[in-house]
């Protein structure tokens, strides 16, 4: 009798196993017939495209050196040339010269004009756009100061701060104060930066408080002395505050 059942069993349970056992060998078979064939396909490919690899590989090559070619042999004398020429403008501009800052320097150097003509592309090329635009702030020519600035490219924060606060002094003076508030807020917004943050906030102030709109300037006002305490925009932050219709308490 046991061993009846002992065929049984055999028959029932060990034939599946073995079953599944050279299926999945078969299935493993099937699987590196399948690798093989790839890697064969694979050869085939090169073997019968080799040459416009090669053409491709070459492009890439000569792409590559073509951008250091740009780079290193035309864009980098380029910006070397740029920063010893602006040197006398921005020379000029500190001594509040701005018009000679602007068009003729002096001693054959070119001004901030020129440079971003004959420079473009070059990091001292846009660093002229934003020297042009504040000369033209400080020449009352407020239009002509909106555009250098707005073509000046801020890479950073300081710099970004300084550009929007810059726009909005020039709006500021155009009369033009909805754009005036808009750029000193993104100037605000652009980093907190101890002393520059600060010295927006106020101006941002004082025009609310030009306006008469006591409620926005008494709330930059109290910012201002919450944040920035020891700010020398601070100083006399108290008085604004009251002139606001605020008090000590707010």
């Amino acid at each position: 009798m046991w061993v009846d059942q002992f065929h049984y069993l055999c028959a029932n349970f060990l034939k599946p196993g073995m079953a599944k056992v050279k299926s999945s060998a078969k299935h493993s078979n099937e699987k590196l017939l399948d690798l093989v064939e790839v890697q064969q396909k694979t050869k085939s490919f090169f073997a019968h495209n080799l040459q416009y690899v090669n053409i491709i590989g070459g492009g890439i090559l000569l792409v590559i050196a073509g951008i250091l070619a740009y780079y290193f042999l035309y864009q980098k004398p380029r910006q070397e040339r740029a920063v010893e020429q602006m040197m006398l403008a921005q020379q000029q501009f500190e001594r509040d010269s701005f018009r000679l800052a602007l068009t003729n320097p002096g001693g054959g150097y070119s001004g901030f004009l020129d440079i971003i003509d004959a420079y473009g592309g070059t990091k001292t090329s846009n660093l002229a756009k934003y020297y042009a635009g504040v000369c033209y702030l400080n020449l009352g020519q407020f239009d002509a100061a909106i555009d250098y600035l707005k073509d000046y490219k801020a890479s950073e924060a300081v710099t970004t701060i300084t550009k929007w606060g810059t726009l909005g002094d020039a709006y500021s003076e155009k009369k033009d104060f909805s754009n005036a508030i808009s750029y000193y807020k993104k100037a605000i917004a652009a980093g907190n930066n101890e002393l520059l943050t600060p010295y927006y906030i106020k101006k941002l102030g004082l025009l609310y408080l030009y306006q008469k709109d006591n409620a926005n300037a008494l709330s930059q006002f109290v910012e201002l002395r919450k944040q920035y305490p020891l700010a020398p925009e601070s100083g006399d932050v108290e008085k604004y505050i009251a002139r606001a219709g605020g008090s000590g308490d707010e």
